[in-house]
């Protein structure tokens, strides 16, 4: 299935955390926080002002990008977890 975000929309395969921390503590999965960064994997056209001009989008395909950490909505494509939200959503971009 393919999917194309709309408007200011940007989709997010979230990156996941280490699964072991300093000292060799392994975390189990309901104990793990939410991921608040991903990898941009599409974006829409831009977001559209009143006058009818677009304003084109700041993060592109392939960013790396850091969100809130309840951000987004999430969706499932191909058994693949992703995250649409808004560009206004993203916090940076990791250079």
């Amino acid at each position: 299935m393919k999917i194309r975000p709309l408007a200011d929309r940007v989709m997010v395969k979230p990156t996941e955390p280490a699964e072991v921390k300093k000292g060799g503590i392994i975390i189990p999965d309901t104990a793990k926080e939410k991921p608040m960064h991903g990898e941009v994997m599409a974006v829409g056209t831009g977001r559209q002002t009143e006058d009818g001009k677009v304003i084109p989008m700041t993060v592109k395909k392939g960013d790396k990008i850091l969100y809130g950490k309840y951000t987004g909505t999430e969706i499932s494509v191909d058994g693949e977890d992703l995250l649409i939200m808004r560009e206004s959503d993203v916090l940076a971009i990791v250079d």
